[in-house]
């Protein structure tokens, strides 16, 4: 059934109208948008990729961009704290799932960078639902053979640069370890956000800042605040093109049970939300949400928070458009 799309003043196909169709009707895409081939071309696609099998703990993540989609119903076209309309001012569709081995990993990884690379093919910017975060490492090999070495600004609550599980090179804690190794990332501007937690031991986080990381622990936002946090966001990423890179366990468990690796003492919904703004102004080239695994949710509790990054990443690009 076809269903009355929103069209902005500077004719960009938004969400579907909210005063002619209930808010738990109408498609099953990002905030209701339109799908990418129903519009002639996208500014932003969202691209979900429903993909697990580099989990180490528990499953559950390749149901996370359906969930992500169903959590979103309730996004609103207006963004009161950036003074912007995020699907007004750009063009946002839904470019759908990639068909992902789920068997065969390193199949699974060029399959993502293909998908990746052919949806970008005509200049879209993109947004990833996943999925657990081995999808970061083809997301960046396509950046890269673009914008050459990127900085990643990582939201997570565990490091992400392993070496190997089981001896298995590709894993949803490895991908920084293995862009870096590659040479996809710039060595002088990458950042973690949110890290705590156990470690194997202390050479962990030496390994990584040898890999380019340096660190704002989620305590550091209790001894610095928000403004502190993202002062020293802003400084390390610098001018060049960023790569914003955000597993939900960032996110205390309180905020986002459903999960595969939660952590206590994560930042809370408000904390994230208020960082990304930060990016206000910086050369953000693509992100990924990963890690929703709603088998572990409650009242919708992550798929609403991660819906609401997803829309605050799209706010941080539509300002960034007007400025351009």
């Amino acid at each position: 059934m076809n269903h009355p799309h929103t069209v902005s003043a500077s004719g960009m196909v938004g969400p579907v109208d909210a005063t002619r169709v209930p808010r738990y009707a109408g498609p099953a895409t990002f905030a209701r948008l339109p799908r990418l081939d129903e519009v002639s071309r996208a500014d932003v696609a969202i691209l979900g990729v429903p993909f697990d099998t580099g989990v180490s703990y528990r499953p559950g993540a390749r149901f996370g961009p359906g969930h992500i989609r169903q959590s979103s119903k309730l996004l609103r076209p207006y963004h009161p704290g950036q003074d912007v309309h995020p699907f007004g001012v750009q063009q946002v569709a839904d470019a759908g799932d990639v068909a992902v081995n789920p068997f065969d990993l390193t199949e699974a990884v060029q399959q993502i960078d293909d998908a990746v690379t052919a949806v970008r093919a005509d200049g879209a910017s993109l947004l990833t639902l996943g999925g657990d975060h081995t999808i970061a490492l083809p997301i960046l090999r396509s950046l890269y053979r673009d914008h050459g070495p990127i900085a990643v600004l990582h939201f997570d609550a565990h490091l992400d640069t392993w070496d190997t599980y089981f001896g298995a090179p590709y894993t949803h804690g490895t991908p920084f370890r293995r862009a870096s190794e590659e040479g996809l990332l710039d060595l002088e501007r990458c950042q973690h956000m949110g890290i705590r937690g156990p470690l194997y031991a202390a050479t962990d986080l030496e390994d990584d800042a040898a890999l380019g990381f340096q660190i704002v622990r989620a305590d550091d936002y209790e001894t610095d605040g928000v403004a502190g946090a993202v002062d020293r966001m802003r400084r390390r990423l610098g001018d060049g093109p960023v790569y914003v890179s955000i597993d939900i366990d960032v996110l205390d468990p309180a905020h986002a049970p459903g999960t595969g690796t939660p952590e206590a003492g994560g930042l809370t919904s408000r904390e994230l939300l208020h960082t990304l703004r930060g990016l206000t102004g910086l050369n953000v080239v693509g992100a990924d949400i990963v890690e929703v695994a709603p088998a572990y949710d409650h009242a919708e509790i992550t798929g609403i928070a991660a819906a609401h990054v997803a829309y605050e990443l799209l706010a941080v690009l539509a300002k960034n458009r007007i400025a351009a």
